[in-house]
């Protein structure tokens, strides 16, 4: 079992890796391959998109033909992507290239997760998938410092190559070590759910990411996001159909009649608002606004994720005392403090300014973070956890995605709201120079309106972040409200207690 915990922590850390290191390294990308701003927001958006959606499905072929087999096809896929990411010749490539490296992290999570749910069982598997979590801690904790010193040294293409180099080390122990499985009662993958749900998901996508270009109203606009709306309702219809046939769908309806797993749903939606999403807006506004060294934006940036490696023993111990509702919900308050906190950071902030906010997110976020991994295999029968733990990790990985987008076409509206009014003759100039700030491009900003300066456009963007951590915050509070309510429901299936005793 050791060696298999290795292999799939090490394709777990491999996964953040690969998340951060594009907004990390943005400034450079834009310089080496160009790109609108949409297409430059495309460069985090289209991993997270293809990883989400591809996620019950990988899980659905791993039971059908062998966890082990695409557990390693995974990291084979992956290893070539980034290698193929780093002879990109520009920018459409290398979008197209993050969304096969999304199917390959789909695929390594997805056989790598239901492997090691074989070789162990009760409270050790808690414990296991605790040191999973960890393992994408340590990747949000420090990736974004190691990848911005690698940036700085060699450039981004040693940036999109790191997450490569690490799954090559779990596919060597993996091959070596890991057992052959595969579920006997598999049957064939569901093709049309599949299908649908990618074709909701991206199309959503692609919709909310060309609504600050475009205008909400426009074509652009309004058809994609009715295509989405059209492929959810397909999807829901294909997998209720599937379920009444005696089909295996990827998405199991029933499951939602248990309180507490919807719950574990919401919750695994909230950090994507209150966390991720600084993920990759923060180093844009650390190196490409603000001006900072990639060592000074890496300290923010531990600051921010690293309380996440320590805070699953914390929860696990609080869990003792109270329950995992209310410990939940109080990270989110928290959480969502230091949103607010964060807001009313200007761009002259030091580290000192920046680091009772970042740390009172990251410690907010770490609460839920430590318990909901156990919590999702917990909330449901134990014959339908794999079910459940698929669910759960699609809703957090699809949610993720999609916050992104929305978050990002919000701050290029608030952006353009504030610079429309702070230079009212610039006209169409100010909604696009909002979109070149979005993305870290000052010096085009300042080139599209005459007459601004750099101090103008970095009070414009404090500002327009402020009123975005506002929003982001009230999701987040009314998130920790719906949540608590949700898992304060009887524990029918001992979920608490397994949590206390896997993690303690």
């Amino acid at each position: 079992m050791p060696w298999v915990l290795a292999a799939v922590c090490l394709a777990g850390l491999a996964m953040p890796l690969s998340f951060t290191g594009p907004a990390v390294v943005l400034p450079l990308l834009r310089e080496a391959l160009g790109g609108s701003p949409v297409g430059l927001h495309w460069a985090t958006n289209a991993f997270m998109l293809s990883f989400g959606a591809a996620l019950m499905a990988a899980g659905a072929l791993a039971d059908n033909v062998g966890r082990r087999r695409v557990f390693l096809g995974g990291l084979l896929l992956a290893v070539a992507s980034g290698a193929a990411l780093a002879c990109a010749p520009n920018l459409l490539v290398f979008n197209l290239l993050r969304g096969v490296q999304g199917l390959a992290a789909a695929a390594a999570l997805a056989g790598g997760s239901a492997a090691l749910a074989q070789v162990v069982q009760g409270t050790a598997r808690t414990r296991a998938f605790g040191w999973l979590g960890a393992s994408f801690g340590a990747g949000l904790a420090f990736g974004p410092l190691a990848e911005g010193l690698l940036g700085d040294s060699l450039g981004w293409r040693a940036v999109v190559l790191l997450p490569g180099l690490v799954s090559v080390s779990a596919f060597a122990i993996g091959a070596w070590r890991m057992p052959a499985s595969r579920s006997i009662a598999a049957t064939r993958l569901d093709g049309a759910g599949t299908l649908a749900f990618t074709l909701a998901l991206g199309l959503l996508t692609l919709g909310v990411l060309q609504a600050p270009a475009h205008g909400w109203g426009t074509a652009q606009v309004v058809v994609p996001l009715a295509g989405a709306a059209l492929a959810a309702l397909l999807f829901v219809r294909t997998e209720a159909r599937l379920l009444r046939q005696g089909g295996q769908p990827m998405l199991d309806m029933t499951l939602f009649r248990y309180p507490r797993f919807v719950g574990v749903q919401l919750l695994a939606a909230a950090p994507a608002y209150g966390f991720v999403v600084l993920l990759v807006l923060l180093p844009i506004r650390f190196i490409g606004l603000e001006g900072r060294s990639s060592w000074e934006a890496g300290q923010l940036m531990l600051l921010l994720s690293g309380p996440i490696l320590l805070m699953p023993g914390i929860a696990a111990r609080l869990v003792g005392r109270w329950s995992a509702a209310a410990v939940c919900a109080a990270g989110l308050v928290l959480c969502a403090a230091g949103l607010l906190w964060l807001g009313r950071c200007g761009p002259a902030t030091g580290v000192r300014g920046y680091a009772g906010p970042l740390l009172a997110i990251g410690l907010g976020v770490g609460l839920p973070w430590g318990l909901m991994d156990g919590l999702a295999v917990s909330v449901v029968p134990r014959e339908r956890a794999g079910m459940a733990a698929g669910i759960f990790n699609t809703v957090r990985v699809a949610g993720e995605g999609i916050a992104l987008a929305l978050v990002g076409a919000g701050l290029g509206a608030l952006l353009a709201d504030q610079l429309g009014h702070a230079f009212p003759g610039a006209g169409p100039a100010a909604a696009q120079a909002a979109q070149r700030l979005a993305t870290g491009d000052l010096a085009q900003a300042l080139a599209l309106l005459p007459g601004a300066t750099r101090a103008d456009l970095l009070h414009a963007y404090a500002l327009a972040f402020g009123r975005l951590t506002q929003v982001l915050a009230g999701v987040t509070l009314a998130t920790a409200g719906v949540v608590f309510l949700f898992l304060r429901t009887p524990d029918l299936h001992g979920a608490e207690g397994q949590l206390a005793a896997g993690q303690g």
